[in-house]
C-alpha cells in the first residue's frame, strides 16, 4: 500500500513509559517491510533532544519549541512524500494542534495518543525518572508535577497496559490501511 503523492506522519504522543516509541519503532519496520515508501524516518522525542534540540529545558516554552521543531522536520519529510513517524511525549494540546497545522491539506496526519495510566507509567520506568520527580529532583515532569493535556479527537487511543507492542503497531497499520485505500 502506498500512500500515492501523499506525505504520512503518524505522531505519536503519552506519558514517558507509555510505549510510543516501542510501538513507532515498530510501525516504521511494518511501513518498510510492507513496501510503503523509501523514505521512512522516526523522530523519537529522546534521540531529537540530543541533537535538534539540545540545550531547550522542560519549561512549557520550551517543550513547545521541541515539539515544533519535530513538527517542522515531520512536516517537510511529508511534503516530499515521505513518511514521518513521531514519538514525543508531546504533553500540550496547542502544540499538538500547531503541528498539524503545518502539513500540506493532501498529506495524512495520524495521531495516536497512548494512554496507558500512569500508574504502569510508573512501574516501567527504567531510568527512575519518575521516582526522581516523586522526590523533588526532577521539576516540571510530566504526569507528576506538570500536566499532560490528553488528546480529545485522536485517529487512534491505545493503552498498552494489556496489550503487546506488535499488537498495538498493528492497530496503526489497519488504520492506515483504511485511510489510504
Amino acid at each position: 500500500m502506498q500512500c500515492r503523492n501523499r506525505g504520512l506522519v503518524i505522531f505519536f504522543t503519552g506519558l514517558s513509559g507509555s510505549g510510543k516509541t516501542t510501538i513507532a519503532k515498530l510501525v516504521v519496520e511494518q511501513l518498510v517491510a510492507e513496501g510503503w515508501s523509501q523514505h521512512v524516518a522516526h523522530l523519537d522525542g529522546d534521540e531529537v533532544r540530543q541533537h535538534l534540540t539540545k540545550g531547550l529545558g522542560f519549561s512549557r516554552e520550551d517543550r513547545d519549541t521541541n515539539v515544533k521543531r519535530i513538527g517542522w522536520v515531520a512536516a517537510e519529510i511529508a511534503k516530499h512524500g515521505g513518511i514521518a513517524v513521531c514519538s514525543p511525549i508531546a504533553p500540550y494540546a496547542d502544540a499538538r494542534r500547531e503541528v498539524r497545522s503545518m502539513l500540506h491539506p493532501k498529506d495524512i496526519f495520524c495521531l495516536v495518543h497512548v494512554s496507558t495510566p500512569l500508574s504502569i507509567c510508573e512501574r516501567r520506568d527504567v531510568k527512575g525518572l519518575y521516582a526522581k520527580a516523586r522526590a523533588g529532583e526532577i521539576e516540571g515532569f510530566t504526569g507528576v508535577s506538570d500536566p499532560y493535556e490528553p488528546p480529545v479527537a485522536p485517529a487512534l487511543t491505545i493503552d498498552t497496559t494489556d496489550e503487546l507492542p506488535e499488537f498495538s503497531a498493528g492497530k496503526v497499520m489497519e488504520w492506515l490501511d483504511e485511510k489510504t485505500r
